[in-house]
């Protein structure tokens, strides 16, 4: 069993703060964006994005799972069949963006707005060059076995002892303080 959150929750009672985040979610879904307090918004994102990844799966389980927390059959419904499939399938989590909006006017507090990101996924240059890199090493390597076979006859080294590379570093460190 996880170890109960210490602390005020939002709210109350656990039972009401469950109910705030479900109806925050379902807002969040509805409007595809919203600005509430950081405290409430930084609880909304995990919770959120639990949701989404349910939703990404698009089976019957997951979507009586996801319909346990949010009430309402309508968001539910965009969820799954709006959401979902609009965002990047190659986006693993991050699916919401907190921004800092400043505070409120009335009690100073400080507010965010969360919004569900839409964007395509966009790969970093380092991403990008690895996986060039990575397709011209897998070119090399399928034309490679025939070279392989004619380098596997590796050419005897020369075993030094340590007496004689000593002495070999002495005469290189003479030859240097004679010039």
């Amino acid at each position: 069993m996880p170890t109960p959150k210490k602390g005020a929750r939002l709210g109350g009672s656990p039972a009401h703060q469950k109910l705030i985040l479900a109806n925050l979610a379902t807002q969040l879904i509805e409007h595809r964006a919203i600005t509430t307090t950081e405290a409430k918004a930084k609880l909304l994102q995990p919770y959120f994005e639990k949701l989404v990844t349910k939703a990404k799966r698009g089976d019957m389980h997951a979507r009586r799972t996801v319909a346990k927390k949010i009430t309402s059959k309508e968001a539910v419904y965009l969820l799954f069949d709006e959401i979902a499939p609009a965002i990047d399938s190659e986006r693993q989590g991050g699916y919401t963006r907190l921004i800092r909006v400043g505070n409120r006017k009335g009690d100073n507090a400080p507010l965010m707005r969360i919004e569900i990101v839409l964007e395509k996924l966009e790969k970093k240059a380092v991403v990008k060059a690895a996986e060039s890199t990575a397709a011209q090493a897998a070119k090399k390597a399928e034309e490679a076995p025939a070279d392989e076979e004619t380098s596997a006859q590796e050419t005897p080294v020369e075993e030094v002892s340590a007496e004689e590379a000593n002495e070999v570093a002495d005469q290189e460190a003479e030859a240097e303080k004679a010039e």
